[in-house]
């Protein structure tokens, strides 16, 4: 089949007193020197070209001609016109200006913009320009259903979108989302208290402007995901970090430390990075906190669905009497990390005003798409898919652990999860001295093994080790990617 070349985006004059060729070859010169033409681009056939410039077909034939002498092309019998690899104006240096050009001058920032743009990095997930071995949040894409999924999303595209955009979510995706989560996590709702979002960021910020004025504080977990306080902080609020104990977040404590706070964002089936699950007696004193102080709980359940000891634990919102509990979820680990769909499960008494408050700003989170992620849960793929990656998690994580104390045995110590998609490796006594887990993590990097610092989940004293993430990695690569990590860590001391 051959590729479709789109029309140049080029121009004649013919009141010009310049000749048509001259001006074509001008402006294909310069549509080269500035790489809107790269090195190697295929040009449209002369009469093609002619068609779309209303020329004669001569006119473009010889400016094609004087270019190709001259070096910016290439053509030859039988082959397409194309731009030359090297081109003459390449061994020509470029002049050099006294002054920048206006569009390089820095940008006027605000004060909130220069200290975005001014703070060191904290790498706290694994981005596009790391490796797959051992990335944070990235499920296991070798696993998923890639021919349903593009029968579905094929027969989305021939009937085209079967619903206006509404900035709540597709009714069918959000009518398929919580008949799922009945089923699978106990969250009983219904489809207008489900609204479909492009992340957690943007649900937090969306709660966090609705419900509270800039200025007030929030309680975060210590450790916890950075992005949840930058939200929080992006909204205006002021995100105060709770350390926790073995049994999650403690209220007592969290009002000792904020007692103004109206807000809280817990992750309790699976405390995020450290993993162990909140206690009943601290689900219920958050509840009791919440409803006394008219506050709210915003309950992150990431990968809630992923427990290998037992049935996965009940949501917080099922235990919640006095509609103050926002379940939070997302199919980006679930599923695919490219598919960017969320959702929130409201408390019936936030139904009308999100609603009112979305109608008027806004936006709709991306149609394509939601039709097919609705047939998908409808139909059983979700499900079956929950069922084969929770057994795939299992071996990946016994793998993991397996790996590591027969490979990294004294350097790093794991410990198994009861839930999730991440182990910690814990410095061992043979840990290099020095050496801390942020240059640990930099240096695995340049290795090609994505770690994260468990230290970036502390905004106040932190603890040292590495996150690694298993869901992506196949057990077959397990040791491989284990002898890496211990060799690199060796050579970093």
């Amino acid at each position: 089949m051959t590729r479709a070349i789109p029309p140049l985006s080029v121009s004649l004059d013919a009141a010009s007193p310049s000749p048509l060729h001259a001006q074509l070859r001008e402006a294909l010169r310069a549509a080269i020197l500035d790489r809107r033409l790269p090195r190697g681009a295929r040009l449209p056939p002369s009469r093609m070209l002619a068609a779309d410039l209303g020329c004669a077909r001569g006119t473009v034939v010889l400016a094609l001609e004087q270019l190709t002498a001259e070096g910016y092309l290439t053509a030859r019998i039988g082959s397409a016109t194309r731009v030359a690899a090297t081109i003459p104006d390449d061994a020509v240096p470029r002049a050099v200006t006294a002054d920048p050009p206006a569009a390089a001058l820095p940008p006027s920032l605000s004060r909130r913009g220069a200290r975005l743009v001014g703070a060191a990095p904290r790498r706290f997930m694994a981005g596009p320009d790391v490796p797959d071995a051992f990335a944070l949040g990235r499920p296991a894409v070798d696993a998923f259903p890639y021919p349903v999924w593009a029968r579905l999303l094929q027969a989305e595209w021939r009937h085209g979108p079967i619903e206006r955009p509404d900035p709540r979510g597709s009714p069918a995706l959000r009518g398929a989302i919580a008949a799922h989560l009945g089923q699978a996590r106990g969250v009983v709702c219904e489809a207008d208290e489900v609204i479909v979002t492009a992340g957690i960021r943007q649900s937090l910020r969306l709660i966090a402007e609705l419900l509270l004025d800039p200025g007030e504080t929030a309680l975060v977990e210590e450790p916890g995901f950075p992005g949840i306080a930058q939200a929080l902080a992006a909204a205006g609020l002021r995100p105060v970090p709770v350390p926790i104990g073995s049994g999650g977040l403690a209220a007592a404590r969290a009002a000792s430390l904020a007692p103004a706070a109206r807000l809280a964002v817990v992750t309790p089936a699976h405390h995020y990075p450290l993993g162990q699950a909140m206690s009943l007696e601290n689900r219920l004193d958050l509840l009791s906190w919440a409803e006394t102080g008219s506050g709210w709980i915003v309950e992150d359940d990431y990968d809630g669905a992923y427990r290998y000891a037992g049935r996965p634990l009940a949501p917080l919102r099922t235990l919640d009497r006095s509609g103050r509990v926002i379940y939070v979820g997302s199919f980006s680990k679930l599923l695919l990390p490219a598919m960017g769909l969320s959702y929130l499960v409201l408390p019936r008494g936030l139904v009308a005003p999100v609603h009112h408050a979305l109608t008027e700003t806004g936006p709709a989170p991306p149609v394509i798409g939601q039709w097919a992620l609705a047939r998908f849960i409808e139909d059983g793929h979700l499900a079956s898919h929950l069922r084969r990656t929770r057994r795939l998690y299992a071996l990946r994580q016994a793998a993991l652990v397996e790996a590591a104390g027969r490979i990294a045995d004294g350097l790093v110590a794991i410990t198994p999860m009861e839930g999730g998609m991440h182990l910690i490796a814990r410095p061992g006594p043979a840990w290099p001295a020095g050496l801390t887990d942020t240059a640990a993590t930099d240096a695995l990097g340049r290795a090609g093994i994505s770690a994260v610092a468990l230290s970036a989940y502390y905004a106040g004293r932190p603890a040292e080790g590495l996150l690694l993430g298993y869901a992506a990695v196949p057990e077959r690569a397990m040791d491989p990617a284990m002898r890496l990590l211990a060799e690199t860590l060796r050579l970093a001391a």
